[in-house]
């Protein structure tokens, strides 16, 4: 049986999936909180600029895949306007349950369904955006997904995967300190949860970093592929066409 790896531990692949639920599963009531906190509300910065980056308009239609909470869709309502549409997708469902709900209670309800990045249930050719915030690592089979999502867009639509990725190298060892030993500690506090956000922690570092993921994103068949690094590339934003 093929093997992954689940944060720095090495799984069946077909255990991954049930992992990385679990782990969604436990956080999903604090996700929003800790969000906050071990991003230092940088990450209310990151999803607008990501947002801005894909350049949706009135009327069109967006896929938010892995939307968990909504931020992203919650922003994208606001550029497609009442004649747009976007749909969150997430393969947790407690997840999913608390984006839905947040729509609603927002006076924004929003098409929503439970379903796996690397097998999307929408026809070719149908959006005009395709998003995907955090949620790339946790795919068992990222070049599955990145197919998927570029089958799904239109011609001239464009994918956006905002993911965490590699830091400069002088953040390095301050990083290491913040992810290893700060973050589980927090989520122990917070969510009482360590090993989840430890989990988080190694999933980042197992992550392709810029130019690795802009090539896994070329050869998924999508051009004119470009990144954009944040807060010294805690972060990065990776866009690419359907052409």
């Amino acid at each position: 049986m093929s093997k992954t790896h689940f944060g720095f531990e090495t799984v069946d692949e077909s255990e991954k999936a049930k992992k990385v639920a679990g782990v969604f599963t436990s956080v999903a009531s604090k996700y929003d909180l800790m969000n906050d906190l071990m991003s230092v509300g940088l990450h209310r910065v990151w999803k607008p600029f990501a947002v801005g980056l894909a350049n949706v308009h009135e009327g069109q239609r967006v896929l938010d895949v892995a939307g968990g909470s909504g931020d992203l869709t919650k922003l994208f309502l606001k550029k497609v306007g009442r004649s747009g549409q976007v749909i969150l997708t997430d393969i947790n469902n407690a997840m999913l349950r608390v984006g839905r709900d947040r729509m609603i209670d927002n006076g924004t309800p929003t098409p929503t369904a439970q379903c796996d990045a690397e097998k999307l249930p929408f026809p070719d050719n149908y959006f005009d955006c395709v998003s995907i915030a955090f949620g790339l690592r946790n795919v068992t089979h990222k070049e599955a997904a990145l197919r998927e999502m570029r089958r799904v867009l239109k011609p001239g639509g464009r994918l956006i995967v905002l993911e965490f990725s590699k830091v400069a190298k002088p953040l390095e060892k301050m990083y290491d300190l913040y992810s290893f030993k700060l973050l589980p500690k927090m989520g122990e506090l917070i969510a009482n949860d360590a090993d989840s956000y430890r989990y988080l922690a190694e999933s980042i570092r197992m992550h392709p970093g810029q130019e690795a993921l802009k090539q896994m994103m070329v050869d998924a068949g999508l051009e004119r592929v470009e990144y954009f690094n944040m807060t010294g590339g805690v972060v990065a934003v990776h866009r690419g066409y359907k052409l």
